[in-house]
Protein backbone atom coordinates (compact mmCIF):
# COMPACT_ATOMS: atom_id res chain seq x y z
CA UNK A 1 0.00 0.00 0.00
CA UNK A 2 1.69 3.09 -1.41
CA UNK A 3 1.57 6.62 1.54
CA UNK A 4 1.96 9.79 0.18
CA UNK A 5 2.72 11.97 2.41
CA UNK A 6 1.60 16.29 1.88
CA UNK A 7 3.48 18.36 3.99
CA UNK A 8 3.57 22.15 4.86
CA UNK A 9 0.62 23.68 3.15
CA UNK A 10 -2.41 25.92 3.42
CA UNK A 11 -5.35 23.28 3.15
CA UNK A 12 -8.28 25.22 1.84
CA UNK A 13 -11.90 23.96 1.75
CA UNK A 14 -14.79 25.24 1.48
CA UNK A 15 -15.34 25.06 5.44
CA UNK A 16 -11.89 26.14 6.67
CA UNK A 17 -8.66 27.23 5.90
CA UNK A 18 -5.60 25.35 8.11
CA UNK A 19 -2.18 24.70 8.02
CA UNK A 20 -2.16 20.67 7.69
CA UNK A 21 -0.01 18.02 6.37
CA UNK A 22 -2.18 15.51 4.80
CA UNK A 23 -2.01 11.95 4.69
CA UNK A 24 -3.05 9.59 1.24
CA UNK A 25 -3.24 6.07 1.60
CA UNK A 26 -4.79 3.79 -0.69
CA UNK A 27 -5.93 6.63 -3.18
CA UNK A 28 -7.77 8.16 -0.32
CA UNK A 29 -7.70 10.97 2.57
CA UNK A 30 -6.19 8.89 5.49
CA UNK A 31 -5.97 11.37 8.27
CA UNK A 32 -4.92 15.25 8.43
CA UNK A 33 -2.73 16.79 11.32
CA UNK A 34 -1.59 20.00 12.27
CA UNK A 35 1.69 20.81 10.28
CA UNK A 36 4.52 20.66 13.14
CA UNK A 37 2.16 18.75 15.85
CA UNK A 38 3.31 15.25 17.17
CA UNK A 39 0.94 13.52 15.03
CA UNK A 40 1.94 14.20 12.21
CA UNK A 41 5.98 14.13 12.81
CA UNK A 42 5.19 10.34 13.60
CA UNK A 43 4.14 9.98 9.86
CA UNK A 44 5.73 8.17 7.31
CA UNK A 45 5.19 7.64 3.61
CA UNK A 46 6.77 6.28 0.33
CA UNK A 47 6.81 9.37 -0.88
CA UNK A 48 6.38 13.13 0.60
CA UNK A 49 5.40 16.14 -1.54
CA UNK A 50 6.65 19.05 0.05
CA UNK A 51 3.81 22.05 -0.63
CA UNK A 52 5.36 24.77 2.01
CA UNK A 53 3.83 28.21 0.89
CA UNK A 54 1.63 26.43 -1.40
CA UNK A 55 -2.08 25.82 -0.93
CA UNK A 56 -3.80 21.99 -0.95
CA UNK A 57 -6.64 22.30 -2.53
CA UNK A 58 -9.15 19.45 -3.54
CA UNK A 59 -9.36 18.70 -7.35
CA UNK A 60 -11.84 20.66 -9.30
CA UNK A 61 -15.09 19.23 -9.91
CA UNK A 62 -16.44 20.78 -13.39
CA UNK A 63 -20.29 19.55 -13.90
CA UNK A 64 -20.25 20.87 -17.50
CA UNK A 65 -18.21 19.70 -20.07
CA UNK A 66 -18.89 18.57 -23.59
CA UNK A 67 -16.06 15.99 -24.64
CA UNK A 68 -16.67 14.70 -28.18
CA UNK A 69 -20.26 16.38 -29.12
CA UNK A 70 -22.06 16.40 -32.27
CA UNK A 71 -23.29 19.68 -33.22
CA UNK A 72 -23.78 21.81 -36.04
CA UNK A 73 -22.63 19.25 -38.68
CA UNK A 74 -19.14 18.62 -36.74
CA UNK A 75 -18.17 17.50 -33.04
CA UNK A 76 -16.07 19.51 -30.24
CA UNK A 77 -12.52 18.73 -30.79
CA UNK A 78 -11.76 17.42 -27.31
CA UNK A 79 -11.58 13.81 -26.81
CA UNK A 80 -12.59 12.25 -23.28
CA UNK A 81 -8.47 11.60 -23.37
CA UNK A 82 -7.33 15.28 -25.00
CA UNK A 83 -10.17 16.99 -22.53
CA UNK A 84 -9.66 15.32 -19.44
CA UNK A 85 -5.76 15.81 -19.98
CA UNK A 86 -6.28 19.63 -20.04
CA UNK A 87 -8.94 18.82 -17.19
CA UNK A 88 -6.05 17.33 -15.20
CA UNK A 89 -3.58 20.25 -16.31
CA UNK A 90 -6.15 22.91 -14.59
CA UNK A 91 -6.14 21.48 -11.34
CA UNK A 92 -10.07 19.57 -12.12
CA UNK A 93 -10.12 16.11 -11.35
CA UNK A 94 -13.49 15.07 -11.94
CA UNK A 95 -15.94 15.87 -14.81
CA UNK A 96 -19.49 15.46 -15.61
CA UNK A 97 -20.47 15.19 -18.92
CA UNK A 98 -23.34 15.20 -20.93
CA UNK A 99 -24.88 11.94 -23.03
CA UNK A 100 -27.09 13.09 -25.60
CA UNK A 101 -30.27 11.06 -26.23
CA UNK A 102 -30.84 11.07 -30.11
CA UNK A 103 -34.68 11.60 -30.90
CA UNK A 104 -36.40 8.47 -31.62
CA UNK A 105 -34.15 6.22 -29.72
CA UNK A 106 -33.70 5.11 -25.43
CA UNK A 107 -31.99 6.92 -23.15
CA UNK A 108 -29.67 4.08 -22.76
CA UNK A 109 -28.65 3.96 -26.14
CA UNK A 110 -27.29 7.71 -25.88
CA UNK A 111 -26.15 6.33 -22.11
CA UNK A 112 -23.79 3.28 -23.56
CA UNK A 113 -22.65 5.69 -26.52
CA UNK A 114 -21.33 8.09 -23.84
CA UNK A 115 -19.56 5.10 -22.12
CA UNK A 116 -18.32 3.97 -25.35
CA UNK A 117 -16.72 7.03 -26.01
CA UNK A 118 -15.20 7.75 -22.28
CA UNK A 119 -14.49 4.06 -21.45
CA UNK A 120 -10.62 3.46 -20.80
CA UNK A 121 -9.71 7.36 -22.18
CA UNK A 122 -9.97 9.75 -19.23
CA UNK A 123 -7.01 10.91 -17.16
CA UNK A 124 -9.56 11.86 -14.26
CA UNK A 125 -12.84 10.67 -12.87
CA UNK A 126 -15.78 11.23 -14.70
CA UNK A 127 -19.61 11.21 -14.93
CA UNK A 128 -22.33 12.10 -17.03
CA UNK A 129 -25.01 13.88 -16.93
CA UNK A 130 -28.69 12.43 -19.80
CA UNK A 131 -29.58 15.41 -22.60
CA UNK A 132 -33.24 14.79 -23.06
CA UNK A 133 -34.23 15.26 -26.17
CA UNK A 134 -37.22 12.82 -26.36
CA UNK A 135 -39.49 12.99 -23.48
CA UNK A 136 -42.47 10.32 -23.84
CA UNK A 137 -44.04 7.58 -22.01
CA UNK A 138 -41.08 5.44 -22.73
CA UNK A 139 -38.07 7.85 -21.62
CA UNK A 140 -39.79 8.72 -18.67
CA UNK A 141 -40.21 5.49 -17.27
CA UNK A 142 -36.22 5.18 -18.47
CA UNK A 143 -35.47 8.49 -15.92
CA UNK A 144 -36.31 6.07 -13.01
CA UNK A 145 -33.74 3.33 -13.95
CA UNK A 146 -31.06 5.36 -14.27
CA UNK A 147 -31.66 7.09 -11.10
CA UNK A 148 -31.30 3.93 -9.45
CA UNK A 149 -28.20 3.12 -11.32
CA UNK A 150 -26.35 6.58 -9.84
CA UNK A 151 -27.39 8.32 -13.23
CA UNK A 152 -29.33 11.63 -11.36
CA UNK A 153 -29.55 14.52 -13.57
CA UNK A 154 -31.42 15.33 -16.94
CA UNK A 155 -30.60 18.04 -18.93
CA UNK A 156 -33.40 20.02 -20.93
CA UNK A 157 -33.39 22.54 -23.07
CA UNK A 158 -35.99 25.69 -24.47
CA UNK A 159 -33.47 26.57 -27.36
CA UNK A 160 -32.91 24.70 -30.56
CA UNK A 161 -36.04 24.17 -31.75
CA UNK A 162 -35.96 21.26 -34.07
CA UNK A 163 -33.00 19.74 -32.80
CA UNK A 164 -32.68 19.35 -28.73
CA UNK A 165 -35.76 21.61 -27.80
CA UNK A 166 -38.69 20.92 -25.54
CA UNK A 167 -42.33 22.40 -25.21
CA UNK A 168 -43.32 23.35 -22.14
CA UNK A 169 -45.54 19.99 -21.85
CA UNK A 170 -42.64 17.82 -21.98
CA UNK A 171 -40.69 19.90 -19.96
CA UNK A 172 -43.27 19.72 -17.03
CA UNK A 173 -43.78 15.77 -17.82
CA UNK A 174 -40.26 15.06 -17.03
CA UNK A 175 -40.50 17.54 -14.06
CA UNK A 176 -42.93 15.89 -12.45
CA UNK A 177 -41.00 12.48 -12.76
CA UNK A 178 -38.24 13.82 -11.40
CA UNK A 179 -40.22 15.05 -8.50
CA UNK A 180 -40.93 11.44 -7.90
CA UNK A 181 -37.49 9.88 -8.47
CA UNK A 182 -35.09 11.98 -6.84
CA UNK A 183 -33.59 13.25 -10.03
CA UNK A 184 -32.62 16.68 -10.64
CA UNK A 185 -34.18 18.89 -13.91
CA UNK A 186 -30.91 20.63 -15.46
CA UNK A 187 -32.64 23.45 -17.63
CA UNK A 188 -31.25 25.43 -20.98
CA UNK A 189 -33.48 28.76 -20.12
CA UNK A 190 -33.54 30.82 -23.74
CA UNK A 191 -36.62 31.00 -25.57
CA UNK A 192 -35.80 29.09 -28.64
CA UNK A 193 -39.05 29.49 -30.52
CA UNK A 194 -38.41 33.67 -30.29
CA UNK A 195 -34.74 33.74 -30.74
CA UNK A 196 -35.32 31.71 -34.25
CA UNK A 197 -37.40 34.72 -35.25
CA UNK A 198 -34.83 37.33 -34.63
CA UNK A 199 -31.86 34.87 -36.20
CA UNK A 200 -34.27 35.19 -39.53
CA UNK A 201 -34.85 38.96 -39.43
CA UNK A 202 -31.35 39.82 -38.88
CA UNK A 203 -30.28 37.17 -41.69
CA UNK A 204 -32.91 38.43 -43.89
CA UNK A 205 -31.29 42.34 -43.24
CA UNK A 206 -27.78 41.10 -43.82
CA UNK A 207 -26.54 40.79 -40.76
CA UNK A 208 -24.13 38.32 -41.04
CA UNK A 209 -21.41 38.42 -38.31
CA UNK A 210 -20.82 36.96 -35.15
CA UNK A 211 -21.62 40.00 -33.00
CA UNK A 212 -25.25 39.11 -33.73
CA UNK A 213 -25.33 35.97 -32.33
CA UNK A 214 -25.35 37.59 -29.24
CA UNK A 215 -27.68 40.35 -30.46
CA UNK A 216 -30.27 38.17 -31.04
CA UNK A 217 -30.50 35.82 -27.92
CA UNK A 218 -31.66 38.73 -25.89
CA UNK A 219 -31.33 38.92 -22.24
CA UNK A 220 -34.73 38.78 -22.18
CA UNK A 221 -35.59 36.02 -23.50
CA UNK A 222 -32.83 34.27 -21.09
CA UNK A 223 -34.77 36.27 -18.55
CA UNK A 224 -38.08 34.85 -19.66
CA UNK A 225 -37.10 31.23 -20.27
CA UNK A 226 -35.57 31.23 -16.35
CA UNK A 227 -38.96 32.37 -15.08
CA UNK A 228 -40.69 30.27 -16.83
CA UNK A 229 -38.81 27.17 -16.26
CA UNK A 230 -38.72 28.11 -12.29
CA UNK A 231 -42.98 28.35 -12.89
CA UNK A 232 -42.99 24.71 -14.23
CA UNK A 233 -41.09 23.50 -11.44
CA UNK A 234 -43.15 24.95 -9.02
CA UNK A 235 -46.07 23.19 -10.34
CA UNK A 236 -43.75 19.73 -10.48
CA UNK A 237 -42.94 20.02 -7.42
CA UNK A 238 -39.52 19.51 -8.76
CA UNK A 239 -36.22 21.05 -7.89
CA UNK A 240 -34.27 23.02 -10.66
CA UNK A 241 -30.87 23.80 -11.66
CA UNK A 242 -29.95 26.64 -14.50
CA UNK A 243 -27.05 25.87 -16.69
CA UNK A 244 -24.39 28.51 -17.81
CA UNK A 245 -26.64 32.12 -16.69
CA UNK A 246 -25.70 34.64 -17.82
CA UNK A 247 -27.79 37.75 -17.82
CA UNK A 248 -28.54 40.05 -15.10
CA UNK A 249 -32.07 39.64 -15.27
CA UNK A 250 -31.68 35.88 -15.73
CA UNK A 251 -29.98 36.04 -12.12
CA UNK A 252 -32.99 37.99 -10.63
CA UNK A 253 -35.45 35.59 -11.65
CA UNK A 254 -33.44 33.34 -9.27
CA UNK A 255 -32.65 35.16 -6.58
CA UNK A 256 -36.19 35.84 -6.28
CA UNK A 257 -37.62 32.17 -6.80
CA UNK A 258 -34.70 31.75 -3.91
CA UNK A 259 -35.84 34.51 -1.99
CA UNK A 260 -39.37 32.32 -1.55
CA UNK A 261 -37.65 28.86 -0.48
CA UNK A 262 -37.85 27.23 -3.55
CA UNK A 263 -35.10 24.72 -4.77
CA UNK A 264 -33.61 26.61 -7.28
CA UNK A 265 -30.13 26.91 -8.24
CA UNK A 266 -27.89 28.12 -11.09
CA UNK A 267 -24.48 27.86 -12.67
CA UNK A 268 -22.67 30.34 -13.84
CA UNK A 269 -19.18 29.74 -16.50
CA UNK A 270 -15.88 31.71 -16.62
CA UNK A 271 -16.61 33.10 -19.81
CA UNK A 272 -19.74 35.27 -19.08
CA UNK A 273 -17.60 36.50 -16.20
CA UNK A 274 -14.45 37.55 -17.26
CA UNK A 275 -15.41 38.18 -21.51
CA UNK A 276 -18.46 40.53 -23.13
CA UNK A 277 -20.20 41.17 -26.63
CA UNK A 278 -16.42 42.82 -26.82
CA UNK A 279 -14.65 39.39 -27.91
CA UNK A 280 -17.92 38.52 -29.83
CA UNK A 281 -17.71 42.04 -32.20
CA UNK A 282 -13.67 41.64 -32.46
CA UNK A 283 -12.80 42.36 -35.94
CA UNK A 284 -13.15 40.35 -38.97
CA UNK A 285 -14.03 37.06 -38.55
CA UNK A 286 -12.36 36.50 -34.90
CA UNK A 287 -15.55 37.06 -32.84
CA UNK A 288 -16.98 33.71 -33.81
CA UNK A 289 -14.18 31.98 -31.38
CA UNK A 290 -16.50 33.38 -28.47
CA UNK A 291 -19.96 32.21 -30.14
CA UNK A 292 -21.67 29.90 -27.14
CA UNK A 293 -25.00 29.81 -26.25
CA UNK A 294 -26.10 31.68 -23.87
CA UNK A 295 -24.01 34.23 -25.59
CA UNK A 296 -21.48 36.82 -23.98
CA UNK A 297 -23.27 39.71 -22.62
CA UNK A 298 -22.38 43.26 -22.04
CA UNK A 299 -19.82 43.79 -19.41
CA UNK A 300 -22.22 45.41 -17.37
CA UNK A 301 -23.71 42.58 -16.22
CA UNK A 302 -20.47 40.77 -14.51
CA UNK A 303 -21.42 42.48 -12.03
CA UNK A 304 -24.44 40.70 -11.15
CA UNK A 305 -23.10 37.67 -11.71
CA UNK A 306 -20.07 38.13 -8.98
CA UNK A 307 -22.54 39.10 -6.38
CA UNK A 308 -24.90 36.29 -7.11
CA UNK A 309 -21.89 34.04 -6.79
CA UNK A 310 -21.20 36.09 -3.48
CA UNK A 311 -24.56 35.90 -1.99
CA UNK A 312 -25.09 31.99 -2.93
CA UNK A 313 -27.86 32.92 -5.77
CA UNK A 314 -25.20 31.35 -7.94
CA UNK A 315 -23.60 28.07 -6.58
CA UNK A 316 -21.35 26.85 -9.23
CA UNK A 317 -19.16 27.55 -11.52
CA UNK A 318 -18.33 25.24 -14.77
CA UNK A 319 -16.53 25.54 -17.82
CA UNK A 320 -19.35 24.66 -20.71
CA UNK A 321 -16.42 23.33 -22.34
CA UNK A 322 -17.50 22.71 -26.05
CA UNK A 323 -14.09 23.62 -27.85
CA UNK A 324 -14.20 24.14 -31.88
CA UNK A 325 -11.32 24.83 -33.54
CA UNK A 326 -11.49 28.42 -35.17
CA UNK A 327 -10.04 26.42 -38.08
CA UNK A 328 -12.38 24.14 -40.29
CA UNK A 329 -15.04 24.54 -37.66
CA UNK A 330 -16.27 27.67 -36.39
CA UNK A 331 -15.24 28.74 -39.87
CA UNK A 332 -18.57 26.93 -41.22
CA UNK A 333 -20.31 29.59 -39.82
CA UNK A 334 -18.52 32.83 -42.19
CA UNK A 335 -21.64 34.50 -43.83
CA UNK A 336 -23.98 33.37 -41.56
CA UNK A 337 -23.69 33.64 -37.82
CA UNK A 338 -26.26 30.72 -37.16
CA UNK A 339 -23.86 28.29 -38.66
CA UNK A 340 -20.73 28.80 -36.19
CA UNK A 341 -20.79 25.82 -34.06
CA UNK A 342 -21.53 27.26 -30.46
CA UNK A 343 -18.66 26.76 -27.65
CA UNK A 344 -15.87 27.46 -26.06
CA UNK A 345 -12.79 26.09 -24.47
CA UNK A 346 -12.26 26.30 -20.89
CA UNK A 347 -12.20 23.43 -18.49
CA UNK A 348 -8.09 24.04 -18.38
CA UNK A 349 -8.65 27.78 -17.37
CA UNK A 350 -10.95 27.42 -14.68
CA UNK A 351 -9.78 27.14 -11.31
CA UNK A 352 -7.02 29.53 -12.74
CA UNK A 353 -9.35 32.25 -13.33
CA UNK A 354 -11.60 32.10 -10.01
CA UNK A 355 -7.98 32.19 -8.54
CA UNK A 356 -7.52 35.11 -10.21
CA UNK A 357 -10.83 36.29 -9.09
CA UNK A 358 -9.59 36.07 -5.40
CA UNK A 359 -6.79 37.75 -6.01
CA UNK A 360 -8.60 40.79 -7.10
CA UNK A 361 -10.75 40.51 -4.30
CA UNK A 362 -14.30 39.27 -5.69
CA UNK A 363 -14.42 36.17 -3.99
CA UNK A 364 -12.49 34.69 -1.15
CA UNK A 365 -10.33 31.70 -0.64
CA UNK A 366 -12.91 29.51 0.68
CA UNK A 367 -15.83 30.51 -1.64
CA UNK A 368 -13.21 29.37 -4.91
CA UNK A 369 -13.39 26.21 -3.24
CA UNK A 370 -17.04 26.18 -2.60
CA UNK A 371 -17.80 26.82 -6.31
CA UNK A 372 -15.24 24.98 -7.78
CA UNK A 373 -15.11 21.62 -6.00
CA UNK A 374 -17.41 21.23 -2.81
CA UNK A 375 -21.12 22.65 -4.47
CA UNK A 376 -20.81 20.93 -7.65
CA UNK A 377 -19.78 17.77 -5.66
CA UNK A 378 -23.09 18.18 -3.15
CA UNK A 379 -24.90 19.05 -6.28
CA UNK A 380 -24.64 16.01 -8.09
CA UNK A 381 -24.05 13.47 -5.89
CA UNK A 382 -20.47 13.34 -5.21
CA UNK A 383 -20.47 14.00 -2.19
CA UNK A 384 -18.66 13.33 0.31
CA UNK A 385 -15.87 11.52 -1.40
CA UNK A 386 -15.51 14.32 -3.91
CA UNK A 387 -14.80 18.31 -3.48
CA UNK A 388 -12.79 18.27 -0.18
CA UNK A 389 -9.92 17.01 1.79
CA UNK A 390 -11.37 15.14 4.68
CA UNK A 391 -10.38 11.64 6.19
CA UNK A 392 -12.49 9.08 4.29
CA UNK A 393 -12.65 11.08 0.75
CA UNK A 394 -10.95 10.48 -2.62
CA UNK A 395 -7.17 11.85 -2.79
CA UNK A 396 -7.87 14.18 -5.01
CA UNK A 397 -5.85 16.96 -4.21
CA UNK A 398 -4.04 19.79 -6.16
CA UNK A 399 -0.59 22.18 -4.82
CA UNK A 400 -1.36 24.97 -6.13
CA UNK A 401 1.27 27.79 -6.00
CA UNK A 402 -0.75 31.38 -5.49
CA UNK A 403 2.28 33.31 -6.40
CA UNK A 404 3.22 32.27 -9.52
CA UNK A 405 2.00 34.12 -12.48
CA UNK A 406 1.58 33.27 -16.20
CA UNK A 407 -0.03 34.12 -19.51
CA UNK A 408 -3.21 32.22 -20.54
CA UNK A 409 -2.28 31.25 -24.78
CA UNK A 410 -2.84 28.73 -27.31
CA UNK A 411 0.53 27.88 -27.35
CA UNK A 412 0.70 26.83 -24.25
CA UNK A 413 -2.51 25.10 -23.29
CA UNK A 414 -3.30 21.33 -23.43
CA UNK A 415 -6.65 21.36 -24.88
CA UNK A 416 -7.37 20.09 -28.50
CA UNK A 417 -8.80 23.75 -30.20
CA UNK A 418 -6.05 26.21 -31.95
CA UNK A 419 -7.27 28.87 -30.37
CA UNK A 420 -7.59 30.33 -26.23
CA UNK A 421 -10.15 32.32 -25.49
CA UNK A 422 -8.08 34.36 -22.82
CA UNK A 423 -5.05 34.68 -25.23
CA UNK A 424 -2.56 36.84 -23.34
CA UNK A 425 -4.48 37.15 -20.24
CA UNK A 426 -1.78 37.18 -17.08
CA UNK A 427 -2.98 35.44 -13.73
CA UNK A 428 -1.38 35.03 -10.72
CA UNK A 429 -1.34 31.39 -9.79
CA UNK A 430 -0.84 28.32 -10.95
CA UNK A 431 -1.26 24.14 -10.69
CA UNK A 432 2.03 22.49 -9.31
CA UNK A 433 1.11 18.63 -8.77
CA UNK A 434 -2.49 16.84 -8.95
CA UNK A 435 -3.01 14.01 -6.80
CA UNK A 436 -6.36 11.63 -8.78
CA UNK A 437 -7.11 8.91 -6.04
CA UNK A 438 -3.46 9.32 -4.60
CA UNK A 439 -1.75 8.82 -8.04
CA UNK A 440 0.09 11.55 -9.41
CA UNK A 441 -0.84 12.83 -12.51
CA UNK A 442 0.60 16.58 -12.51
CA UNK A 443 3.99 16.69 -10.95
CA UNK A 444 5.55 19.81 -10.50
CA UNK A 445 4.01 20.80 -14.06
CA UNK A 446 4.91 17.48 -15.55
CA UNK A 447 2.01 15.23 -16.76
CA UNK A 448 2.90 11.57 -15.51
CA UNK A 449 -0.94 10.63 -15.74
CA UNK A 450 -2.49 7.83 -17.95
CA UNK A 451 -5.10 7.48 -20.13
CA UNK A 452 -7.19 5.05 -18.57
CA UNK A 453 -6.73 5.86 -14.59
CA UNK A 454 -9.87 7.19 -14.68
CA UNK A 455 -13.15 5.86 -13.37
CA UNK A 456 -16.68 6.30 -14.07
CA UNK A 457 -18.13 7.28 -10.48
CA UNK A 458 -21.64 6.47 -10.25
CA UNK A 459 -23.41 9.30 -8.02
CA UNK A 460 -26.61 10.06 -5.58
CA UNK A 461 -29.18 12.34 -6.03
CA UNK A 462 -28.67 15.85 -4.88
CA UNK A 463 -27.64 16.77 -1.90
CA UNK A 464 -29.01 20.18 -1.23
CA UNK A 465 -32.32 18.69 -0.71
CA UNK A 466 -31.13 16.32 1.74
Amino acid sequence: MTRTLVKGGLVITAAEETYADVLVEDGKVAALGATGSSVARGWTADRTIDAAGKYVVPGGVDAHTHFEFPFGGTSSSDTFETGTRAAAWGGTTTVVDFAVQTRGRALREGLDAWHAKAAGKCAIDYAFHMILSDVNEDTLKEMDLLVDEGMTSFKLFMAYPGVLYSDDGQILRAMQRAAGNGGLIMMHAENGIAIDVLVRQALEAGKTDPRYHGEVRRALLEAEATHRAIQLARVAGSPLYVVHVSAEEAVAELAAARDKGLPVFGETCPQYLFLSTDNLAEPGFEGAKYVCSTPLRPREHQAALWRGLRTDDLQVVSTDHCPFCFSGQKELGRGDFSKIPNGLPGVENRMDLLHQAVVEGRISRRRWIEIACAAPARMFGLAPHKGTIAPGADADLVVYDPRATQVLSAATHHMNVDYSAYEGKEVTGRVETVLSRGEIVIDERRFTGRTGHGRYVPRSTCQYLA
